[in-house]
């Protein structure tokens, strides 16, 4: 069975080292970054050579949510817009957003199926609070729990047409966060009654078939862990109170939000992350709180090495949780691809313009 993990792959080709890595270490899943994708030819070549040394047809994932958070970009890739233009829309005219919105995700699956990727981590459930660090901002569809739902699903909706598989983010809710988890660990005092409009969205696309964590510690459910490593809110909250039962993968293990856990201290100055609170640890704390698999995203195979030294593999629920996913990424249908761009782009000009 193959280890319960997702990679990154952060260069441009297969070379012998990470084939020879693959082939005996078997991630379930890759991750691609900007710096893996330079052109489609070139990207269709690393996803079919990674599946080569895998011996299967694993899942590739990739963020590509549109505005500031795409690993694809011009001039060999169309830009997409951020969630939030499909929140105003919304405001305005429902059915229209909705329909923008599904089109919209549908032609960046056909992107991202064309070139070998299946898996995309979007859509972005986290609700934006006044004052909180500006790392959600427009990447949040609205500023109402109901419209972020509803734009959600029709993106989730807009990717599984096209045989990619979304996954929701960050689960409970990353909006309230006063600080990136990239750098630092984020610490979110609300209320558990305030924390409610968070979870909302969350609640009500609990059928999703992924999700990703947030390396958030939320006071009010667990002040000594962040979600991602507390089981009171992944078995309590998460897979009980919201009835969420697909995948849950952990944000990145390599995130600085990590660095520091209570009774274990910093993981030190160098970005190896090799401490007695190393990658092998922190996957399994998260694997003890109840994620299903673990992402570790920096490219570097002797992290790659440490992070699977600490991961089971997939069995269970998680590897039936697995296979619903792999389902959906074997998804296929005719598309027009150019006849949806323009669709979209009338959509948003008629939103630009006042018409809709």
């Amino acid at each position: 069975m193959s280890a319960a993990c997702a990679l990154g792959i952060r260069q441009a080709s297969v070379d012998q080292a990470l084939a020879q890595f693959l082939r005996e270490a078997d991630p379930w899943a890759l991750i691609l970054f900007k710096a893996a994708c330079e052109t489609p030819s070139q990207v269709r070549r690393l996803t079919s050579d990674i599946r080569d040394a895998l011996g299967r047809n694993a899942v590739i994932w990739i963020d590509q949510e549109g505005g500031r958070v795409a690993r694809l970009t011009q001039p060999h890739w169309p830009l997409f817009p951020p969630a939030a233009f499909f929140g105003h829309m919304y405001q305005t005219d429902r059915a229209a957003a909705l329909e923008a919105t599904r089109l919209n995700y549908r032609a960046i699956a056909h992107e991202l199926k064309s070139i070998g990727v299946d898996g995309d981590f979007a859509p972005v459930l986290d609700l934006p609070a006044a004052g909180a660090d500006p790392i959600i901002g427009d990447r949040a569809f609205a500023t109402e729990p109901a419209a972020i739902a509803a734009l959600a699903r029709a993106a989730l909706e807009g990717l599984a047409d096209g045989g990619v598989v979304g996954c929701i983010k960050h689960i409970p809710g990353h909006g309230r966060a006063d600080a990136d988890s990239h750098l630092a660990l984020p610490i979110v005092r609300a209320a558990r009654a305030e924390l409610e409009l968070d979870f909302a969205p969350f609640r009500a696309l609990s059928d999703a078939p992924a999700a990703m964590t947030a390396h958030v510690v939320y006071e009010a459910l667990d002040a000594d862990r962040c979600a991602t490593l507390s089981p009171a809110i992944i078995q309590g909250l998460i897979r009980q109170d919201f009835g969420f039962d697909g995948l849950l993968m952990s944000d990145d293990l390599d995130m600085h939000a990590l660095a520091v856990t209570p009774g274990l201290g910093a993981a030190g100055a160098n970005d190896t992350l090799a401490s007695a609170w190393g990658l092998a640890e922190r996957a399994r704390a998260a694997f003890d709180a109840g994620c299903d698999v673990v992402l570790q995203c920096n490219g570097r195979l002797e992290d790659m090495a440490r992070t699977v030294a600490g991961c089971p593999a997939l069995s269970g629920k998680a590897l039936a949780r697995a296979q619903a996913v792999e389902a959906i990424a074997q998804r296929s249908d005719a598309w027009d691809q150019a006849g949806a761009l323009a669709r979209i782009a009338r959509l948003l000009s008629n939103f630009e313009r006042g018409a809709v």
